[in-house]
This record gives structure tokens, C-alpha cells and sequence, in this order.
């Protein structure tokens, strides 16, 4: 109903409505330079479905959904082999604002199953270093045009889910809610034996002064490797189904378990070392994964998070000294820190100041500690380097 120029009212009139707004352009979406490769789907094992524009390679891919806040970094992310499996919402609205420099890829290739972001940009002519090039030359899809914080909000509510990232042109939604809830569960899946290298690996010279130091690569990041290369340390990496014999040569002076992806109640053999490695007394640095494993190795139990810390910015105050620190984390477990036997020389040291959970844990008379977070950094603060400094220098102490 509306009225006339004269005052009446016609019946015939239409009623007056807010006007449509019109439908984001692809190239809003992602940007030009970078090239969409038509619509796709992200779809998630409760039915909930993003329509977005695939810009990453011409596949489709899934896995348990992980949210990192990080507003940089997404080169490290997705070349961190801990993202082996998953798919990665990045909630910064704006991925792709520089390019990428080789130098900084934390391994081989790009790990994650998918990448999920708001817009994809390019701050650089150069196809070389652009992210979308990394994930295409590795056949990893990615979609954008999401509502990347509005996801993290559905995650947090309702805890992991397993999704898909559909190839580009597929949009039938039902179908692809039926594909998410096909994907493996994280629970099921071995990723550490798809990412640990079969061969040993020495890295700097042998008539190098410094100590060396034995890293069993659950997933190892190259700047856990920088970090001992650069306080003086020769490393060798070692595959996490190396013998005992063989990691505890003589002439090792320390152990590192690395981070790594996947659940560590899966890795028997690596917590039957770990135990060998705290009998033997070596310094010991556990991080992530491998904070999970010597916890295992303890006695204690790991339980799964509900959805996970993944990001930048998670605050960690050391027990001890009261000190706050800044991290950077992606671990889907973690350790219960009252189920440390009260026998095992171990006590939690480190907590995580949003949700209590354990950050890490030191042997009261051995030299032996392990941090959740990631102290190398990688996207992420330098605040915690300094557990590189004391683990370097109790292995390079005369004491052995």
C-alpha cells in the first residue's frame, strides 16, 4: 500500500525496498596479478558452507581446519611441515601484501592441505614470489572471498572440524559438505612419517669448535637448524626412526626433538627415545611435538585441545621467574601437566596465560627442558630465543 501525489491510496503501488547490494567482484576478491580460477566451496563436516574464488592450484584438498592469527608470515606457515594435513585460515584480512623470499621457506615445500583467506593480494610483479605460485607449483588449493574472522568465530564455538577446499567450478553444496565428511580424521593419520627425512644429515664442518648437536626431525623448521648454526653449534639432523645407538653417539653433545605435526600418542618409538635420552642425562631440548614426546617419555599424559593455539601472539609466563613472554604456536595437543609422576624429575615451568594449559617443563637436576611454543620464531616474536642460549650452553659445557 502507498499513497498519491493527490493523497489516496493505491493498492497497486509497489513497496518501497532497500536496494540489492551488488555482489563482490572476483578481482576484489583476488587480486588480478595473482589470477582467480573461478568459484569453489569451503565446506565443513556440520554443514556449514563459504562460497569463495579459488586461487591456488586448479585442486581440491581437505583436512581438520587450524585458525593462525598472524598479520605475516603465511610463506613460513605454509612451508612449516607442523601444518602437514591441515587447513590453514589465516584471519588477517590482507595475504599476499609482500613476496615471498625462498630464504625464508622453513622446509622443502609447502606442507598444509589448503589455505583459506579473506583477499589474496600481490604486492609484487615477480609470478616467482608471489604465494599463489608457491602453492600451485605444489598442487595446494586455496580460496578467498571468505569470512575468514566470522569462520574463526564458527571454529571457537564448535570446536575442530574437518572441511574442504572444493576445486575450482565445483559448487554443489550439499556434495561438498559429503566430501568434508569423508577426510581422514587428524586422530587417524601419521604426518610425521610423511614429513621426517629417511637419511642422516650433518650440517657445518667437522673441525668446527662448537658442540654438536642431534636434532630428531619430527617435522624440524629450518630456523631451529639457523638458531644452533648461529650460537656457534654444528647440527645433525636424524630421521625419527633413528636407532638409540645411533642418536646417542659420543660425540653428541645435546638432543633436540623437534616440532612436528600430528598427535604423539601415535609415535611409540620416538617416546621409547626420548626416555633413553633422559636416562642418559645429554641435554635435551623438547619443542612442541617434542615437548609432547619427553612429556609422554615422563610418564605423563597429552589430551587434545578443543580447537587448538595457532598463531602469534599467545602469552607465556615462566613459573619460575615471573617473566611474560610473547609466542608463536600451532599444536593441536597438549600436556596434562597433573599427570606428571611425582618420581619423574619433571615439573611444569611454563603457562599459558589465556587458558592455564602447560607451555613447558624442566628435570630438576638433569639438563633437560621443553617449550610448547616455538621459540624459533617463524612468524612470530623473538621473545623466547633464550632457550636456545641456555640449551646451547649446557651442551656446550665440560661436563660429560
Amino acid at each position: 500500500m502507498a499513497f498519491s501525489c493527490d493523497g489516496q491510496v493505491s493498492a497497486t503501488a509497489p513497496a518501497l525496498r532497500p536496494p540489492t547490494p551488488p555482489q563482490p567482484r572476483a578481482s576484489s576478491i583476488v587480486d588480478p596479478r595473482v589470477g582467480d580460477l573461478g568459484p569453489a566451496l569451503l565446506a565443513l563436516e556440520d554443514g556449514t558452507v563459504f562460497p569463495g574464488i579459488a586461487f591456488g592450484a586448479a585442486e581440491a584438498a581437505g583436512g581438520d581446519l587450524v585458525v593462525n592469527t598472524s598479520q605475516t608470515g603465511y610463506q613460513e606457515v605454509c612451508t612449516d611441515p607442523s601444518y602437514a594435513g591441515q587447513v590453514v585460515v589465516m584471519t588477517y584480512p590482507l595475504i599476499g601484501n609482500y613476496g615471498r623470499l625462498i630464504g625464508d621457506d622453513q622446509s622443502i615445500r609447502p606442507w598444509l592441505r589448503a589455505l583459506v583467506v579473506a583477499n589474496a593480494t600481490a604486492a609484487v610483479l615477480d609470478d616467482v614470489r608471489q604465494l599463489a605460485a608457491l602453492l600451485r607449483g605444489a598442487g595446494i588449493p586455496a580460496i578467498a572471498g571468505i569470512d575468514t574472522r566470522a569462520l574463526a568465530r564458527h571454529l571457537r564455538a564448535n570446536g575442530s572440524l574437518r572441511g574442504i577446499v572444493t576445486e575450482p567450478g565445483f559448487v554443489d553444496r550439499d556434495g561438498a559438505v559429503d566430501r568434508a565428511r569423508d577426510v581422514p580424521r587428524w586422530e587417524d593419520q601419521d604426518f610425521v612419517g610423511q614429513v621426517s627425512p629417511s637419511s642422516i644429515m650433518d650440517v657445518g664442518r667437522h673441525d668446527e669448535d662448537g658442540p654438536l648437536i642431534g636434532i630428531v626431525d619430527f617435522g624440524l623448521k629450518s630456523n631451529i637448524v639457523q638458531a644452533m648454526r648461529r650460537r656457534g653449534a654444528r647440527v645433525r639432523i636424524l630421521p625419527h626412526t633413528i636407532s638409540t645407538s645411533v642418536a646417542l653417539m659420543p660425540e653428541v653433545d645435546g638432543m633436540i626433538l623437534s616440532p612436528g605435526p600430528g598427535d604423539p600418542a601415535r609415535l611409540d618409538g620416538p617416546v621409547a627415545l626420548a626416555r633413553a635420552i633422559i636416562d642418559d642425562g645429554r641435554p635435551l631440548l623438547g619443542i612442541c611435538l617434542g615437548h609432547q614426546i619427553v612429556a609422554r617419555a615422563a610418564g605423563a599424559d597429552t589430551t587434545r585441545l578443543r580447537f587448538g593455539h595457532h598463531g602469534a601472539n599467545h602469552p607465556v609466563r615462566d613459573v619460575d621467574s615471573g617473566l611474560v613472554q610473547v609466542t608463536a604456536q600451532n599444536h593441536e595437543v597438549q600436556v596434562v601437566g597433573t599427570s606428571l609422576p611425582a618420581g619423574s624429575g619433571f615439573r611444569v615451568s611454563q603457562v599459558n596465560l589465556n587458558d592455564g594449559s602447560v607451555e613447558g617443563l624442566r628435570h630438576a637436576t638433569l639438563p633437560i627442558e621443553t617449550v610448547q611454543y616455538h621459540p624459533e620464531g617463524a612468524p612470530g616474536p623473538l621473545d623466547a630465543l633464550a632457550v636456545f642460549d641456555r640449551f646451547v650452553a649446557a651442551a656446550a659445557a665440560p661436563t660429560r
